[in-house]
């Protein structure tokens, strides 16, 4: 499984993101649109932070822990 989250620099969020996919023990990477313009346009990204699992855009906002928990319970 191919984790990520996509976010600006200044996102006060994805902090918050990465401590909860780690409580999980999801393995992710950070990918910042300051660094990959292309994923930009590639994901339709508009708001920080994105959470990308296997391509697919599953987040566009910071998803609850339930919600998080629930998604990689099923995989």
């Amino acid at each position: 499984m191919n984790v990520r989250i996509i976010a600006t620099r200044d996102c006060s969020h994805y902090h918050n993101l990465e401590r909860e996919l780690k409580d999980l023990a999801v393995l992710y990477e950070v990918l910042f649109v300051e660094d990959h313009p292309e994923i930009v346009e590639r994901y339709s990204i508009r708001h920080s932070p994105n959470l990308v699992v296997d391509d697919e855009v599953v987040f566009r906002r910071q998803p609850t822990e339930g919600e998080l928990r629930a998604l990689f319970a099923s995989s």
